[in-house]
């Protein structure tokens, strides 16, 4: 398990001095057509170091060729840039009963998508075996074949130590502590795997695909649990020990009473996840035993679950606000099955943030619903991998690879 790395360098940025194909490469991720002329102006580079590394990097498949520029005298000069279906990634989303299989190029674009019905709880090699059988399937369903495959990305619903990406004491998942879920998946595929929590992932698809603009974003899940992913000056933050983002188990001064699923008393989660809210709508004498039944009394106008649903979002705000107040985000984003219900969990967090929060870190602050939706988690985990197959290094040993075997 290998750390997954950041951006593609800016043109500032570019590392002269290496002129390796590898550095080359991050100077066209962002798919823009460029000729040798601009990337040596770019660069700094001479022309035939350009040339030579181009070659390397279209035999690889990563560049290919993108027209001609205009002419200023002569023949026109060949344009190249990023070709994001030279290999494809399969995504995974790994929920508490639920598992979403897709491949999906190098761009993050999805090729094929497969939903199952699975409990997390049926254990990693169960789920797993099903993951790899589902993603061969799709790959055939794509057009595409074993060796096409960069690597796998897989998000899962509970803490993960991100050097190896095995679970660590995860609260929903029995048999997942400490199981080596890279080892396990790579006896049937054999290439990079990268595993994190589902929330951090989530943020990381969320921000590529609708907010790339935003270098310090914050996006909070609101499911069976709660959870955040933190993105700040453009990097996801996991912390010491990849526990980062852990707002569900902050606590709050009105649950005092209320015992949480970790022992502790007062935690967010135990007051504002699907979970919570049935509770406490079962406990007004309606018919709710999970997250979903809060959504449909909702959507069917009962009162006490608007009401419900609206105490949770100024549960949740109450948290927020501390981060707003900590980390300044541009943009909160509101995912998960809850979070995805619209106005009134996000009109209560939206009430508690701007009243708690300080008026300069809230001037510009955006507190908006997912758009990814439930694809986020697939975004990004393919955003994962490519950010580490596609770093300068691994392109580095990728091209090496290749001119052995050519």
């Amino acid at each position: 398990m290998t750390k997954s790395h950041g951006e593609g360098a800016s043109l500032l940025e570019y590392p002269a001095s290496q002129g390796r194909a590898g550095d080359l490469f991050q100077l066209l991720r962002d798919g823009k057509a460029r000729t040798r002329a601009e990337l040596a102006g770019s660069t700094g580079l001479a022309r035939s170091t350009v040339a030579s590394r181009i070659e390397a990097l279209m035999l690889s498949g990563l560049v290919g060729p993108a027209g001609e520029a205009t002419s200023s005298g002569g023949r026109p000069p060949s344009r190249f840039a990023f070709n994001p279906s030279s290999r494809v990634v399969l995504a995974v989303d790994v929920g508490a009963s639920h598992v979403i299989v897709a491949v999906t190029d190098l761009g993050g674009k999805i090729l094929a998508e497969q939903r199952l019905a699975r409990e997390v709880s049926d254990g990693p090699e169960t789920v797993l075996d099903q993951v790899v059988a589902q993603g061969r399937k799709l790959l055939a369903a794509a057009g595409r074949k074993a060796g096409d495959l960069a690597g796998v990305g897989i998000g899962l619903p509970g803490p993960v130590e991100h050097d190896t990406g095995k679970p660590v004491k995860p609260p929903i998942m029995p048999g997942w502590d400490g199981f080596d879920v890279v080892g396990y998946v790579q006896q049937s595929l054999r290439v990079p795997v990268l595993v994190d929590n589902d929330v951090n992932i989530m943020a990381l698809g969320e921000r590529t695909a609708h907010w790339p603009e935003h270098g310090n974003f914050f996006f909070v899940k609101v499911a069976t649990g709660i959870g955040s992913g933190i993105i700040s000056s453009g990097e996801l933050q996991r912390g010491a020990n990849g526990t980062a983002g852990d707002l569900g188990h902050v606590q709050l001064a009105r649950g005092a009473d209320v015992q949480c699923a970790c022992g502790n008393y007062g935690c967010l989660e135990a007051l504002a996840s699907g979970p919570a809210i049935a509770r406490a709508l079962r406990e007004q004498g309606l018919d709710a035993a999970k997250g979903s039944d809060v959504l449909r009394l909702a959507s069917d106008g009962n009162l006490q679950a608007i009401q419900a649903l609206r105490q949770a979002g100024r549960d949740i705000g109450e948290v927020l606000a501390t981060v707003v107040n900590l980390l300044n985000p541009s943009v909160i984003v509101v995912g998960g099955s809850i979070g995805v219900s619209g106005e009134h969990l996000v009109a209560g967090i939206r009430e508690v943030v701007y009243r708690r929060s300080q008026p300069l870190a809230t001037s510009h602050l955006r507190i908006a619903v997912s758009i990814a939706g439930d694809q986020a988690a697939i975004l990004g985990a393919s955003r994962m991998v490519t950010q580490y197959v596609l770093s300068p290094a691994v392109i580095e040993a990728t091209l090496a690879g290749t001119a052995a075997a050519g």
